[in-house]
This record gives structure tokens, C-alpha cells and sequence, in this order.
């Protein structure tokens, strides 16, 4: 058996076109939109990803402004840069890469952001609203709705499926979890310091990796005829990515994988404009 690979690609091209209309509509109403992104300091993956929201931004006319701080901001700078954003109509959504430099608390940057601002999910409120089932509230992580997204545009169904998650972090494993319960799946939630991680895969009819360790998913984890959603992203020596599950054994076993590159990431960041066009409907705007 050699895998299905589930690329992003169709997905993408599908959404960024629904996206792409929608905002051809708010234009006629005089309502670009507009994304404010707050880097602090020069870490390489957090200035790889802000430069990529706003190429994504410029290709399908929504504004993207980088508000670059150095890496000795003063917090209470970066705290006020944030609810100046807050107050300004123009903006439609606020973003704080991370992560942060150390010196600095993240918990209150990240929450001083209005929770209908927060295109990135991270506050607060948005993450009761995804603990309590009400998306419909939420601005929830795009990478956790990319991943849903590829397992249900993929042809997948998650109701009653046993479906393992590899991962427990704030950023995807958290969230993704409740997505998933919402969606009525059989979850077991497993981490790096589960007792038998093998067999726990092993039971999965999706397994998703989402850890953060290199190739941590061997090919005697997965059962036959699994769909495997990789999430991790790890910079490997020569400067390349790859996920958290070894993809050239395990496609010889599973029944589908998502490639990385070409997967779950390439899928994130239009979600994420996605979520800024959501923002401006909670925030009261047609």
C-alpha cells in the first residue's frame, strides 16, 4: 500500500477564491481589510512568517501592516502598540508573533489584544469560547482549522472516528482537541511522555502529529489504512523542513498523508485571512 498524499493545494485554491469575493464585496462598502502584525526582535521564523502573511496579504487585497519592535521593546511599548489597535476602526485584525523574546510576559501581550481582534485565537476569551463548543463566537487558531479543514475536504469523516492527537501544546494540541470533540470524534490525546506511544497511534484511524519532534511518528506506529495528518514543522540541517512523522516509511503503510512542506502550513495562513474577514463580522461590520 502507498499512501494517498493529501496536499493543500486544491483546498487552498478553493478557500482563497471564496476569500477573494468576499472581500471584492466589502471593497464595494468601502471596508478593506486590514491585518496589523506586531514582531518584536529579528527571530528568523517569526520574520519568515509575518513577510508571508503579507505577500498572501497583497495577492488577495487584504492590507497587511508589520509593526517592528526591537527585541529590548520595553513591555509596556508593546502593550500599548497593541490597544492603540485595539481602538483603531481601521484595523480589522491584530496579530503578535511568536514567539516573544524571553525577557518579555506573553500572556499579558498576547491578551491585551480585543478578543474580536484576535485573529490568531490566543486570548482569553477566544480560547473559552473553543473550550466551551462555541466557534461560532471564536476566533479560533488556523492552524487547528487547517488541519480539520484537510481531514474533512480530504473526504474523512470524524464523527465516531477514532482519531489520535500527538500533542498537547496552547498552539494546536489544545484547541484542536476541543475541535475535534465538537465534531463528535473517539479522541486520545497523547503527548512525548506517554506510556506506549506506539500502541496509542497504533489504534488511531487518523493520527495526527502535532509535537514538535522530528520524524517522532515511525512507520510501526501506524496501523494500515490510517490518514495521517503531520503538523510539525522542524528545520532540518539543510535548511529544509519536515514534519513530525517520518513520511517516506510511513506512506508505505497508511492509507493517506499530508506532505511537508505542502501540507497542513500551506493551509494556515489563508485560514488565518479567513479569520481576519470573521473579525470584522464580529466586530460589527457587513
Amino acid at each position: 500500500m502507498t499512501a494517498k498524499i493529501i496536499k493543500s493545494k486544491p483546498f487552498v485554491e478553493e478557500i482563497r477564491a471564496e476569500i477573494e469575493k468576499e472581500i471584492e464585496n466589502l471593497r464595494t462598502k468601502n471596508l478593506p481589510p486590514k491585518l496589523s502584525v506586531v514582531l518584536v526582535g529579528e527571530d528568523p521564523g517569526s520574520v519568515w512568517y509575518a513577510e508571508s502573511k503579507a505577500k498572501l496579504g497583497q495577492k488577495i487585497g487584504v492590507e497587511v501592516e508589520i509593526h517592528r519592535l526591537a527585541e529590548d521593546s520595553p513591555e509596556d511599548d508593546i502593550v500599548s502598540l497593541v490597544e492603540g489597535l485595539n481602538k483603531d476602526s481601521g484595523v480589522h485584525g491584530i496579530l503578535v508573533e511568536l514567539p516573544l523574546p524571553g525577557s518579555l510576559d506573553k500572556t499579558r501581550v498576547t491578551n491585551a489584544v480585543s478578543p474580536e481582534k484576535d485573529v490568531d485565537g490566543v486570548t482569553a476569551t477566544n480560547r473559552g469560547y473553543v473550550l466551551g463548543g462555541q466557534e461560532e463566537l471564536a476566533l479560533v487558531p488556523a492552524t487547528p482549522l487547517a488541519c480539520i479543514e484537510l481531514i474533512e475536504r480530504a473526504g474523512f469523516e470524524l464523527k465516531g472516528t477514532r482519531v489520535t492527537l500527538v500533542g498537547r501544546g496552547d498552539t494546536v494540541g489544545r484547541p484542536l482537541a476541543m475541535l475535534l470533540i465538537k465534531r463528535h470524534a473517539t479522541l486520545t490525546v497523547c503527548h512525548t511522555r506517554t506510556v506506549d506511544l506506539a500502541a496509542e497511534c497504533r489504534r488511531a484511524e487518523i493520527l495526527v502529529a502535532a509535537a514538535g519532534f522530528r520524524s517522532l511518528i515511525k512507520k510501526e506506529m501506524v496501523s494500515p489504512g490510517t490518514a495521517v495528518i503531520d503538523v510539525g514543522v522542524n528545520e532540518t540541517e539543510d535548511g529544509g523542513f519536515v514534519g513530525d512523522v517520518d513520511f517516506e516509511a510511513v506512506k508505505e503503510v497508511a492509507a493517506a498523508i499530508t506532505p511537508v512542506p505542502g501540507g497542513v502550513g500551506s493551509l494556515t495562513t489563508t485560514l488565518l485571512m479567513r479569520n481576519v474577514l470573521k473579525a470584522m463580522q464580529l466586530q460589527g461590520l457587513p
